[in-house]
């Protein structure tokens, strides 16, 4: 497996870079070598929080975890643990379907097929909620946003004649997700 791990907003040493390789180092036996991982260490907001972005891709398969914490270390930790989850269950999965499938020749169908049903089972709509698609401007979005208490609003914007969503970010600031 092939580690890519860059810094954002902070300097990777060696010290951490030998502790990743060892951490999710663990992880190597379940991909095989033409897998990625793609690590990302920051620093975010003005409480310092040490972020840890992990993204593995292997034969169309991705698995993503994220942690923040107030030490790198323990973010990294996190992190593995949750990978390790994610890699564990997936491979039950493949497991499962093989056995079901009585052997099947083509392990990579059965891949494909544990991962679509991971994507289908857990999520399930639950409610669905119409809301009024009346023209607003960013500024009124987000003054309904925090009206309404939500962390996000979907509106038709009237500047730029698009559905677009405003959120709150984790440090306060807000976010705006619009079409290209």
């Amino acid at each position: 497996m092939k580690l890519l791990i860059h810094g954002k907003n902070l300097q990777v040493t060696p010290a951490l870079h030998e502790y990743l390789e060892r951490k999710l180092g663990r992880l190597e036996p379940w991909f095989e070598d033409t897998s990625e991982m793609h690590i990302t260490l920051s620093l975010q907001g003005h409480q310092h929080l040490h972020v840890v972005e992990v993204t593995i891709t292997c034969n169309g398969v991705v698995l993503r975890a994220e942690e923040k914490r107030n030490d790198m270390y323990a973010s990294i930790d996190l992190v593995a643990d949750k990978l390790e989850r994610q890699t564990r269950k997936l491979k039950e999965k493949i497991k499962h379907k093989v056995r079901q499938q009585g052997g099947v020749k083509d392990l990579e169908l059965v891949r494909q097929e544990a991962l679509v049903t991971e994507m289908e089972s857990p999520f399930e709509v639950a409610r669905v909620k119409v809301v009024p698609n009346k023209p607003e401007d960013i500024e009124e979005a987000i003054l309904q946003m925090n009206m309404l208490d939500h962390n996000f609003h979907l509106f038709h914007n009237r500047d730029s004649n698009k559905t677009e969503l405003v959120y709150r970010r984790d440090d306060g600031s807000y976010g705006l997700i619009t079409t290209a």
